[in-house]
């Protein structure tokens, strides 16, 4: 026994010992890789940002491709950095991050929002790493140089004088953007959209699913195809959907285009033999085959059709919600309650991945970084897997596209799994699963208040 205070010292000097090598390393690896880093051409504030996102040991946990320092291995070390890993790898990979910046391209809203929301908080470098790597932590300067960055390049993106000065650094802004379209091709489009010529047994269009009298949707678990067949996944809406970064839950598609050529071959949807099958009873329209004719070359085909009807949901925007008008400075658009909610709604986290003009559809997101969804709901399928059905990478086991909140209010149930029969219970899970803290009811009220002013207008007319 009385040899125990010896090998307890020995312990403890022997981890003081790593942690001051693995301190004094990080700094001179830290310093040696922003040497060579190529940061020409870039302001002087994106520069001093770079730095500080590269200079910390970021990249160690927040990257799949960096290679780990040689204390990796020890012990001591290897458990505390496995576990930064896991943890960081669940809710922020800064690869692409990184890249743009050196490359002078645009950075991912959420990418920005998450950085925002960590230096607000104090939550990062975690205490974890800095027990080990007590010179990352950062400086109340270097805070200050990422917020002011992040603000200065959500400005980039924004129309001057759009937006009321209070609000010009959101990370939720109101919808301006137009997508440039051909009108013609929009015409024909919004005809391929609501023609059930595109089934089997012409008795589904793409309509029928995502109804624009409904939210883009059609308020059902899953969506009934061709002969009563039923889908294995919720659909989401298609209004805002141009502003996505990819299609569908998984991602799987990269464009609207590709987007519109999934279902009419999709059995469980609409069901059709082949695109020769659908060209064929097109081609019987004089008509519309006139219209393709006047647009494309070579007339009716998969791809033209697909093109334009990706054009027509080119078209499928809704601005001009009531708090679109708040943001632009219309400061009665919306109540004390609805304001007050949309204050817990940026409080509770929920802009960290809901950004942009779209409020979503920019990042794949874990469902459950803070509890197991999936081992509370039980009944695992294929397509809970998420985006890892498309990309086979572990690391996006159940992730999905975050959807867009705009018109909300129109498109229960909610989740891929529509598992949220309303709002409150959507915002209570969300609040549950991916922050990890327990509203009130009172909170959530006030939280789905706010989110019943994100419907806009769609061809003039509020949607309801």
């Amino acid at each position: 026994m009385k040899k125990l205070p010896l090998v307890v010292g020995a312990c403890v000097a022997g981890y003081l010992a790593t942690v001051f090598i693995v301190d004094r390393f990080d700094d001179r690896i830290s310093r040696q890789h922003l040497a060579s880093a190529e940061l020409k051409g870039l302001d002087n504030l994106t520069t001093q940002a770079f730095e500080v996102l590269n200079g910390n040991g970021c990249q160690y946990c927040h990257t799949s491709s960096s290679e780990l320092p040689f204390y990796a291995s020890l012990p001591v070390a290897r458990q505390l950095m496995e576990k930064d890993i896991e943890m960081a790898q669940r809710q922020f990979n800064i690869e692409s991050l990184l890249a743009n910046v050196q490359q002078g391209r645009p950075v991912s809203e959420v990418d920005l929002a998450k950085i925002e929301s960590v230096m607000e908080d104090g939550a990062m470098p975690p205490n974890l790493y800095l027990s080990m790597h007590w010179r990352s932590r950062l400086s109340d300067a270097e805070k200050g140089v990422l917020l002011d960055w992040v603000k200065a390049e959500r400005l980039k993106r924004q129309p001057a004088g759009v937006v009321a000065d209070a609000f010009k650094h959101e990370a939720v802004q109101p919808i301006t953007t137009t997508f440039p379209v051909n009108p013609a091709k929009v015409a024909l489009g919004d005809k391929l959209y609501h023609d059930t010529r595109l089934s089997g047994d012409d008795t589904v269009s793409c309509a029928s699913c995502h109804a624009l009298d409904k939210g883009g949707v059609d308020r059902l678990d899953v969506s009934v195809g061709v002969g009563g067949s039923k889908g294995p996944i919720n659909a989401p809406t298609v209004f805002n959907s141009a502003f996505n970064v990819h299609q569908f839950w998984d991602g799987r598609a990269a464009d609207l285009q590709e987007q519109a050529g999934g279902p009419p071959m999709n059995p469980l949807e609409m069901a059709s033999t082949s695109w020769q099958q659908i060209v064929g009873k097109l081609a019987q329209d004089a008509p519309l085959s006139a219209e393709f004719a006047a647009l494309y070359p070579d007339g009716i085909t998969a791809k033209n059709i697909t093109d334009a009807i990706a054009e027509f949901e080119k078209t499928l925007v809704t601005p001009n919600s009531r708090f679109d008008l708040f943001l632009k400075g219309q400061s009665d658009a919306l109540s004390r309650v609805e304001q007050e909610g949309y204050a817990l709604f940026k409080e509770a986290k929920c802009a960290t991945c809901h950004v942009g003009e779209a409020m979503g559809g920019q990042s794949f997101e874990l469902m459950g970084v803070k509890k197991d969804y999936f081992a509370d709901r039980g009944n695992v399928s294929e397509v809970d897997h998420g985006r890892y059905n498309v990309t086979k990478d572990p690391k996006d086991m159940h992730r999905f596209k975050v959807p867009t909140l705009r018109n909300v209010a129109l498109t229960a149930p909610y989740f891929h799994d529509a598992s949220a029969r309303t709002l409150e219970e959507a915002v209570d899970k969300m609040a549950e699963y991916q922050v990890g803290v327990k509203l009130s009811k009172d909170e959530v009220g006030k939280i789905v208040a706010f989110l019943n002013t994100l419907n806009g207008q769609y061809q003039g007319k509020t949607l309801q």
